[in-house]
This record gives structure tokens, C-alpha cells and sequence, in this order.
């Protein structure tokens, strides 16, 4: 199936490849044909200039109107008639705006040099002698089809790209569906063990097992409570309600810290008042985990978090530091960015989960604020305070 899928987009790739290059050689065909054409109805032109020149117009009524006719009939084509014997330019079918003499002088002759790059000059003679030299150019739809092969190839790319975005998204979608689905599945699929492990819990409070490891044992399946709220959200709108971050926080903090190693020092700064911002509990928690995970990782399990709260009057500002490895400015943007990750073992989506929570649920800012090689990185999120 995938073969004949692979086979098919291929003949339409060449297909319309065939299809372009038949359009651009029957382009470029007309376009020599019409230039031929102009050339022939120019000598059509100069000879009956020649006539014109050397017939007596009150000899030959009849010859002298279809002469006029002819010349009169060319009001398209650009020309510079120069006349040896006089040494003077006239031009056909241009439009001056140069008053001055010599520089109109100048300008015509310019014109005629030009003119001698895009046709022959065609040399009106009587008995051996040249009287009139003319030079004559592209008339305006000439001009405006040579440009017409350009304007279909851009056509044409802009169509190639819109149609390569096209299967992109489409496939981008069917992808975050995909996931979407299979992270709802897992959900479901952890809430029969929870279930039981509850039950279990109940059963040991019964059998008078230590308290203090039941109070553990609670907090874990909180946690995978927690988790399973987490999963079955992704591909959905959350709920937003308003709550103090600054609670919120420590809560993510205490738990953390109290699961994490004893090589990572925390600290934690977080103000003394509430600080209200329209939040998801379960999805908040999730950023900060994810943070301080990719921090730990950063230090590779050894080093200093710093979490810290600061309230401007517009934004609760978060900052998460660390003292890891540190990120290259030249990647600060691309850390946020799906499979982008450093580790052998990394899937790169925790940032890219972690700037679609804030951005694009909690109406947030995320960024990398500073980062130093060999020296740590400090993470910010501006959440909109509510009063």
C-alpha cells in the first residue's frame, strides 16, 4: 500500500514536471513567434517608409493612401527613425518627457542603441545611398508576455508550496491526533491499577501497617492521579480558574524536591501575598516538573535549582535557574521546538509540551531569558495576574 502511495505521488511529481515544461516551451515558441512577427510587419513598415520617401504623392494617388495606410497602421511598435542627410532623430510610438534639446537629442540616441540589442536595424536606401536608419524595440505586450514564463513559475512554486504545507499540516494533524489518542488510552488504561491500588491501600490501613509508609504510598497515587488528569487533558481544552501561583508552585516544589536527589540543592523565593493568575492545577504542575526535570538533566544530576516568583503589576513572573551546561544563543528558540533535544535518549518534547500549556492554554510567555555555556540557564513564564 505504501508502495503504490510512493508510486502515485511520484508520477504526479513528474507528471506535473511535464506539464510545466509544456507550458514553458509553448510560452517561449509564442513569444519568438510574435517577435517574428513584429520584425516582418516592420519591414512590411520600413519599405513602405522606402515608398514614401521616393514617390510623388500627387503622381500616384492610389499608391501614395496605401502607403499612408501602412504607416499609419503601426501605432505599436517603439522606433527611432534617424536621418543621415539631416542628422536628426524622430521617433514612433514613444511618449518624451524631455523638453531640452540636446538632451532629448541624447536621450534618442540612447534609445536606438537599445533598441539595436533587441532587433536589426532595417536601412532605407535610394540608389545605393542609406537616407534613414531604423531602429526599433519590443511593443508593449511583447514586454509584458517576456515576463510571463517568471510570473507562471512563481505561480507554479507558490501552488508546489502551498500544497507541500498543505499535506504537512494534514499530517501534523493526523499525528496530534495520533498521540492524543494514545494519551488518553494510557490514561484509561492506568486508572484500572490505580483503582486496585487504593483498594490495597485500605486493606493495609486495616492490617495496622506503619502510617507513615501508607502516607507515601497515598502521595504516589496522587501522583499518578495527577498523571492520569494529565493525559486524558491532551487534545482537549483545559480548565482555566483562578488560583495563587504562588501555592501552586510551592506545592510542585515540596514534592520535587522531596523525590529528587540529594546531589540537587533547591531553592525556593516566592512572595509573602498570594498571587492570583487564571491556571490549570494539573497542567501547571506538569510545567514545572518538566522544567526542573530538563534542569536536572542539564546538570547532569548534580547542581543548584532556583525557583522564584516575582508579581509586576501586569504578570506573575516565574523564573526556574539552573547551574547546568548551559544553552547556545543561536538555540535558545529552538529548545521549544518539537524533537529538538541533546540527549542520546531524548524525545524533545517536554519544552515543546511545556511552551503549549503556557502559550497556548494559559495565554502565557515563555522564553529562554539567559543562558551561559558552562554556567546554567534561566527559564521565564509571564503569566497575566487577575485581581
Amino acid at each position: 500500500m505504501q508502495n503504490k502511495k510512493a508510486l502515485l505521488r511520484w508520477f504526479f511529481v513528474f507528471l506535473s514536471i511535464f506539464i510545466i515544461s509544456l507550458i514553458l516551451w509553448n510560452t517561449y515558441a509564442f513569444f519568438n513567434q510574435l517577435k517574428d512577427n513584429e520584425r516582418n510587419k516592420m519591414h512590411i513598415w520600413a519599405a513602405a517608409q522606402n515608398e514614401f520617401e521616393q514617390t510623388d504623392l500627387n503622381e500616384d494617388e492610389d499608391i501614395s493612401n496605401i502607403v499612408l495606410q501602412v504607416l499609419q497602421s503601426n501605432s505599436t511598435t517603439p522606433m527611432v527613425v534617424y536621418s543621415h542627410k539631416e542628422d536628426t532623430y524622430d521617433v514612433r510610438n514613444i511618449v518624451e518627457k524631455e523638453t531640452d534639446p540636446e538632451k532629448l537629442r541624447a536621450s534618442r540616441r540612447q534609445l536606438a542603441e537599445q533598441f539595436t540589442s533587441e532587433y536589426k536595424p532595417i536601412e532605407i536606401r535610394f540608389k545605393d545611398e542609406v537616407l534613414q536608419t531604423i531602429y526599433y524595440g519590443n511593443s508593449p505586450i511583447i514586454n509584458k508576455l517576456k515576463y510571463y514564463p517568471i510570473a507562471l513559475i512563481l505561480i507554479i512554486l507558490l501552488f508546489f508550496t502551498a500544497l507541500y504545507f498543505f499535506f504537512q499540516t494534514s499530517k501534523s494533524s493526523e499525528q496530534n491526533k495520533l498521540w492524543a489518542g494514545m494519551a488518553k488510552e494510557t490514561a484509561h488504561q492506568i486508572g484500572t491499577p490505580l483503582s486496585s491500588l487504593v483498594g490495597w491501600t485500605e486493606i493495609l490501613k486495616q492490617e495496622k501497617v506503619n502510617a507513615s509508609y501508607i502516607a507515601e504510598m497515598e502521595k504516589d497515587i496522587d501522583r499518578l492521579k495527577t498523571i492520569t488528569e494529565r493525559f486524558s487533558k491532551i487534545g482537549s481544552t483545559p480548565t482555566l480558574t483562578k488560583m495563587d501561583i504562588v501555592s501552586e508552585t510551592r506545592q510542585s516544589f515540596d514534592y520535587l524536591k522531596s523525590r529528587t536527589s540529594k546531589l540537587i540543592e533547591f531553592e525556593l523565593h516566592l512572595p509573602v501575598n498570594p498571587v492570583y493568575v487564571q491556571l490549570n492545577s494539573q497542567l501547571y504542575g506538569w510545567t514545572i516538573e518538566n522544567m526542573v526535570k530538563n534542569a536536572i538533566d542539564a546538570m547532569k544530576g548534580k547542581g543548584r535549582v532556583t525557583i522564584s516568583i516575582e508579581a509586576t503589576s501586569k504578570y506573575a513572573r516565574l523564573l526556574i535557574s539552573d547551574t547546568g551546561k548551559g544553552i547556545q544563543k543561536r538555540n535558545f528558540r529552538k529548545v521549544f521546538n518539537p524533537g529538538y533535544t541533546t540527549k542520546t535518549r531524548g524525545w524533545g518534547l517536554g519544552l515543546s509540551l511545556v511552551r503549549r500549556i503556557i502559550e497556548e492554554y494559559h495565554r502565557g510567555k515563555i522564553r529562554v531569558l539567559k543562558s551561559s555555556l558552562g554556567e546554567g540557564t534561566t527559564m521565564e513564564i509571564l503569566l497575566k495576574i487577575v485581581r
